[in-house]
């Protein structure tokens, strides 16, 4: 039997693991925390009785992943909850564009712009899935619907900026640059569109579910399916060089490029460990979970009803912002999304006192205290919210390194979404995953496709050490 170790046990750690697993390699997954999980761990942070996701919370591309829908995780207790909005983006005119589910629902909602919704994302969301089949993979391949990502890939490569002008409300306008911001990438470059397109495409298709108990609940169920099929996990084993890898055929990181590097040393080819310590990350995040009483007292009623909220004002505030954090600025009204998981999950609160998850856009390894920054953010569309707060906990962008060494200087997308990075992650090759060091590979968010708790770096990596596996068999 071939055997493999996969250090990390993130979401596509996991992922990784299962895949191998599934196809009859023994695997050891090893963890140098306490716990697994990476960016999908939960907790109360202090606030007993609430159940507070430490990072990744919202899950619209895990809930089109061709891997995750693959496994029966429901067998091990993943159960998907959506609310009844999926996204609220408020305006200081005290109105509200709405993300729902249905295509027509969300259009409906936009007066002016409603056709124009309606013929982006109409087809898109319905062929979402096959779509999905590409996007979700390596960009540098022979695609398997190659009409429809051309045709995708004509809008996505295309700036925020570009695209946002085929609203004319500015509802529509600010909905479609809201999500465009989870690329944290400035609107005038090229391909910010496309994170946009396929966050809103995919909620389109399947909503923006949590997962019922936390976002632990998904790195839970993969490793009590990795337990069915006889892998093992170990905590608390850090591995800082190979020669501390237990031996076996292949070994699948779910690492930054950099503590690869760090890890194989002068194993590694030259050009691939200069690209690995030359892989660039973009701005950072700065979180704050409050234990709120009586939830988020929003001036739009809508907005009680969505299970995230975006916070910038119009497109125009957005862009600027995203600029000036590009740029190592903090602005004075960051980019905020704030999210209320516990109107899908009633689960997580206790009593009348909710968690409310918030994050805001800062510089890369932003050292400030930006707490008061997300509140007055806040504040700005909920009046009152300040005297709803019972308790408190904020997380600097040096601190997410710190919790998660993948989110280098406070990055949490695992790596700068520019062009070259969109396309060629972590470096310029026909199999990414390959380390250049034969039977190791990278499976972390770094590799294609991103970020996102939908475990296809991990399955994508471990379909390329099946392949080597086979070759040396058959040698």
């Amino acid at each position: 039997m071939s055997t493999a170790i996969v250090v990390g046990s993130g979401p596509n750690g996991l992922a990784a693991a299962v895949a191998l697993a599934r196809a009859g390699v023994e695997v050891t997954v090893l963890e140098a925390g306490r716990e697994i999980g990476g960016g999908t761990r939960s907790g109360d942070l202090g606030m007993p009785g609430l159940v507070h996701d430490h990072c990744s919370a919202t899950h619209p591309i895990a809930a089109v992943s061709p891997f995750l829908r693959s496994l029966d995780l429901g067998r091990h207790g993943l159960r998907w909850r959506t609310a009844e909005i999926d996204c609220a983006h408020p305006l200081d005119t005290g109105e509200a564009a709405l993300l729902l589910r249905s295509v027509d629902d969300t259009a409906a909602g936009l007066g002016a712009d409603e056709r124009a919704w309606r013929r982006l994302f109409g087809p898109l969301s319905s062929s979402f899935d096959t779509l999905a089949e590409d996007l979700l993979h390596p960009l540098v391949r022979v695609p398997r619907h190659p009409v429809s990502l051309a045709r995708f890939g004509m809008r996505a490569m295309l700036p925020a900026a570009a695209l946002a002008h085929r609203f004319r409300t500015d509802g529509a306008r600010a909905l479609f640059g809201g999500v465009a911001a989870h690329a944290f990438h400035p609107f005038h470059l090229p391909a910010t569109a496309g994170i946009g397109l396929t966050i809103i495409g995919a909620g389109h298709r399947a909503g923006w579910p949590v997962a019922e108990g936390g976002s632990a609940a998904i790195t839970t169920a993969l490793a009590g399916l990795l337990a069915e099929l006889g892998g093992k996990i170990e905590t608390g084993v850090r591995v800082r060089a190979a020669g501390e890898l237990p031996p076996s055929d292949v070994v699948l990181f779910d690492l930054a490029p950099r503590a690869v590097a760090g890890i194989l040393g002068d194993e590694l080819p030259k050009r691939v460990a200069k690209a690995y310590r030359r892989y660039s990350y973009g701005p950072a995040a700065y979180k704050v979970d409050f234990a709120v009483d009586g939830g988020v007292p929003w001036s739009t009623v809508d907005c009680r009803r969505a299970g995230t909220v975006h916070l910038g004002g119009g497109f125009e505030e957005i862009a600027a912002t995203e600029r000036q954090i590009a740029a190592g600025t903090m602005p004075e009204r960051p980019f905020t999304l704030v999210g209320q998981q516990y109107l899908a999950d009633p689960s997580r609160s206790r009593g009348d006192v909710h968690p409310v998850w918030a994050y805001a856009h800062v510089p890369s390894g932003y050292t400030g205290d930006a707490t008061e920054h997300v509140i007055r953010q806040i504040e700005r569309f909920a009046p009152g919210f300040r005297e709803r707060i019972v308790a408190r906990e904020s997380r600097s962008a040096t601190a997410f390194e710190a919790y998660n060494p993948n989110y280098v200087a406070g990055d949490i997308v695992g790596g700068a979404n520019t062009l070259r990075q969109l396309v060629f992650r972590p470096r310029a090759a026909f199999d990414p995953y390959r380390t250049g060091v034969p039977g190791r590979y990278l499976c972390s968010a770094a590799t294609p496709p991103g970020a996102g708790a939908h475990g296809m770096c991990g399955a994508n990596a471990a379909a390329a050490a099946l392949r080597y596996l086979e070759r040396v068999q058959l040698s």
